[in-house]
């Protein structure tokens, strides 16, 4: 009943050819999302709430005149609980990088996020089916920024969290993070309906070494879809699938 619900409420937003080009349900594309291209804001803000200097990584923003942009549910919310999206970075060879905050470019379908908290979780070892090791999760004050672009006619804002202890990540590897917002106050209405969509980048612009994202590895993970550990792109290598919208700070 909760999967029939939520592919009724997608195709409300984007038309039901969002479907057939997401993981499966949970999914929305520009490509069906019928004015939302040419309504888009020119505003160059992207929404960070912090100094360029502290961006230690940065995969682009979402170009929302591509037919390939695209979002994915990324929430904990009265109406979709339990949708995570993890994203993946490759930390360099050479150098000592350590990452204090996380955040996710989400479109929103309202400005709502009661309580003002978010989750985050980092992995490593992520892969089809498999949730590797997690090495470091909880929840924090969330700032949520608008960055003047609206994907799918929606609301886009950036999602950033302040993890407990930082990261210091090993040289080469690949870790997964997400970062979850919420809209879970059952006394306020607006949460029965608020939804947040983890945004792509087709292009990655503005990115800040943005080649540290691997190409085709972001992962759902969600009990109330159904996705255990499933790669977004499937079996294929689509372009929607291929990079997130999100980064690091120090």
């Amino acid at each position: 009943m909760k999967r029939y619900l939520s592919v009724v409420i997608l195709i409300a937003f984007a038309g039901s050819a969002a479907l057939a080009q997401g993981p499966k349900v949970g999914a929305l594309t520009a490509g069906s999302a019928g004015d939302a291209a040419a309504s888009h804001s020119t505003a160059s803000e992207w929404g960070l709430p912090a100094v360029p200097g502290k961006i230690l990584f940065y995969g682009g923003d979402i170009n929302v005149n591509d037919p390939n942009a695209g979002g994915w549910a990324n929430e904990n919310t009265l109406l979709v609980s339990s949708a995570a999206v993890y994203a993946a970075v490759t930390a360099p060879e050479n150098g000592k990088v350590v990452t204090s905050a996380v955040f996710f470019n989400n479109a929103a379908t309202g400005g709502f996020f009661d309580p003002p908290v978010g989750y985050y979780d980092i992995r490593t070892g992520v892969s089809e089916g498999n949730g590797g090791t997690d090495l470091l999760h909880g929840s924090a004050a969330q700032t949520a920024t608008t960055t003047g672009r609206d994907p799918f006619g929606l609301i886009e804002y950036t999602c950033t969290v302040s993890f407990a202890k930082a990261l210091t990540a090993k040289p080469g590897t690949t870790y997964w993070f997400n970062e979850q917002p919420q809209c879970t106050n059952t006394g306020d209405a607006n949460c029965s309906s608020q939804e947040y969509f983890f945004d792509n980048t087709t292009q990655q612009t503005n990115g800040v070494n943005a080649n540290a994202q691997p190409p085709y590895q972001m992962y759902a993970y969600s009990a109330y879809f159904g996705f255990n550990w499933e790669n977004l792109c499937g079996s294929g290598q689509l372009p929607g699938c291929k990079w997130g919208s999100w980064g690091l700070l120090k």
